[in-house]
């Protein structure tokens, strides 16, 4: 598998970083098209202290969150000033996990767009171990300024009556 980006190319792309970077590398890759991505599962994973002790599993929303961010590599490709987007993951359709990952696999990514526009994303993803289908969805994605995204939650925020617990 020939290395398209490598960590240090996706980390000029995405904004995430350790321990919320789930992606490797990419290995192919068709601008407005289909990504493919591999992220490698070691057991250093800070998520398998707790998921689950003496019996190490990656967690299945992690494994959504990996196309996601693999998403996001396709996605920012296409905008020239990415540093000043973000990209909310806003829905997920179709879910299924069908089989455990464990430390040592290698999760694939396999993304294809099903539709995009300027701001606006929706894949079609699949996630293979040694070439079984692991997990499937439908994501949807939407691209924001970084400086509005924060405006956003401030008047969320304002909004919103503060939530008091019950005693």
């Amino acid at each position: 598998m020939e290395t398209l980006i490598d960590i240090a190319g996706i980390m000029e792309i995405l904004p995430h970083r350790y321990p919320f970077l789930l992606v490797d590398r990419v290995v192919e890759f068709e601008p407005r098209q289909r990504i493919v991505a591999v992220k490698s599962v070691t057991i250093n994973e800070p998520f398998f202290q707790g998921h689950f002790p003496g019996a190490p599993v990656m967690p299945g929303v992690l494994i959504l969150e990996a196309m996601a961010q693999a998403a996001g590599l396709l996605m920012y490709h296409e905008v020239v000033d990415h540093q000043t987007k973000l990209m909310y993951f806003t829905g997920a359709d179709h879910v299924r996990w069908r089989q455990p990952v464990f430390p040592g696999d290698t999760l694939r990514l396999e993304l294809t767009v099903l539709r995009m526009k300027s701001r606006y994303l929706k894949l079609r993803g699949e996630a293979f171990v040694d070439g079984q289908l692991v997990a499937e969805a439908e994501i949807t994605s939407v691209l924001v300024d970084k400086s509005s995204a924060r405006k956003v939650k401030a008047r969320q925020e304002t909004e919103q009556p503060p939530v008091t617990q019950a005693s």
